[in-house]
């Protein structure tokens, strides 16, 4: 009897626990949508992993990210499909959610990757958050507008602006379009076609949930519970899209579109009040003050004010998951190469003017240069939190992996209003 009583508290746990786990599993699940261009993609390698660990206070988010035996955590909770490609060759990668479901430009198609964008630590966050199970649907591709690519049904057919208005049809000047007529007929073809894709995709895996989450019970059901919008870089440097530089109403028209675009995803999707974050722009921080840059984040969270979405749009600020000390030695790269282009181009007040210098001169100079103002230490920095250029926020996975769960607590407030 004795025995009985020490046993009876664990059999009570062990029945409560698979209670919890069925009712869980009974539960709708929990759909939620990430989109965007290269950096919903995400180019920060499972190498950088480490660099998160340096800092006390994302210690602790590392520590999620990783099992027991060091490798990246694989969730029991959430499922990830995401379609991607190049050109018209898209793919769709499925399965539980680990790292490698970043870029995959250059892996074997059908097989997780090297690299992790916002999805992971998002996934986590929802998974540690919700009881119910999780299946994020992901559409991203590198280099895609929301002007053109993304231009969704109720912004229009593709407007000229008063620059191209005014130079497209003299065809002069750098960048202009030298048939202006077959311009104007690819470009009308290519308008939205990744903005349908993406819709395309969501309904073909909400037709079918099964084919990503192999346990699913169609008496389950399913709930649209967020959406997550990461993009914008193609547009921010598009000058003939957006002409008005350094003004700060240079960026209206994406405020316009995006507005479009978040009405339309919730229209093609039957969810009225569907949850939204925008991830706005964040590349070299807060310390990039410039016109145009803050012009452009102030476009990216418009439409997070507006009566319409209040309550259930939101903006989130990337700047602030920017790592300046890695952004500093990006600046001291970027003047390495540019010292590369000096010489190569014999440039009059640098070393190689007369254009004498042999390939190992050259070579031997530009190591000598990167030696002089890039310490030993700061190089071993880079490489342990560095993988890409800062357009894709330096490929450090400590800033993407701060932006995934900032997302993940976004919609979640959003869910709670």
């Amino acid at each position: 009897m004795h025995f009985l009583c020490k046993l009876l508290p664990a059999i009570l746990l062990f029945v409560l626990l698979s209670n919890q786990k069925v009712e869980a599993q009974s539960k709708p699940i929990r759909v939620y949508i990430l989109a965007g261009q290269s950096n919903m993609e995400g180019h920060a390698r499972v190498e950088t992993f480490d660099y998160i660990g340096d800092d006390s206070a994302t210690a602790p988010l590392l520590k999620m990210m990783r099992s027991a035996d060091g490798k990246p955590t694989v969730c029991d909770g959430a499922w990830i499909s995401y379609l991607t490609g190049s050109g018209d060759k898209n793919f769709d990668l499925s399965g539980k959610l680990t790292a490698g479901y970043g870029s995959l430009g250059g892996q074997e198609i059908g097989k997780l990757g090297e690299k992790i964008g916002p999805e992971f630590t998002f996934g986590l966050t929802m998974d540690a958050a919700d009881e119910e199970p999780v299946l994020i649907i992901k559409t991203a591709w590198g280099g895609k507008s929301l002007h053109t690519d993304y231009r969704s049904p109720s912004a229009g057919p593709y407007q000229l602006s008063s620059f191209q208005v005014d130079n497209y049809p003299k065809q002069k000047g750098h960048g202009i379009p030298k048939d202006f007529e077959q311009w104007k007929v690819d470009k009308a073809k290519a308008t939205g076609v990744y903005y349908r894709l993406m819709i395309d995709h969501v309904k073909k895996v909400l037709a079918d949930p099964k084919q990503v989450i192999p346990g699913y019970d169609a008496k389950q059901g399913y709930e649209l519970s967020g959406f997550v919008w990461l993009q914008g870089f193609n547009d921010m440097v598009d000058g003939h899209v957006y002409p008005k530089h350094n003004q700060l109403d240079r960026f209206e028209l994406y405020s316009e579109l995006l507005t479009h675009f978040i009405r339309d995803v919730r229209k093609d999707l039957n969810a009225p009040k569907l949850p939204f974050v925008i991830g706005v722009m964040g590349v070299g921080g807060l310390k990039d003050d410039s016109t145009n840059m803050i012009a452009f984040r102030r476009a990216m969270a418009a439409p997070a004010a507006m009566p319409e979405f209040k309550g259930n749009v939101t903006a989130v600020e990337t700047a602030p998951f920017w790592s300046d000390e890695l952004g500093a030695i990006d600046d001291k790269r970027a003047q390495i190469n540019q010292m590369r282009h000096y010489l190569d181009s014999k440039h009059k007040d640098h070393p190689n003017a007369d254009g004498k210098m042999t390939q190992k001169q050259k070579s031997e100079y530009l190591k000598k240069f990167e030696a002089d103002i890039i310490s030993p230490a700061e190089a071993a920095l880079w490489k342990r939190g560095a993988s890409n250029a800062g357009y894709h926020y330096l490929g450090c996975a400590k800033t993407f992996a701060l932006m995934g769960k900032a997302f993940a607590e976004a919609n979640l407030q959003l869910l709670a209003k």
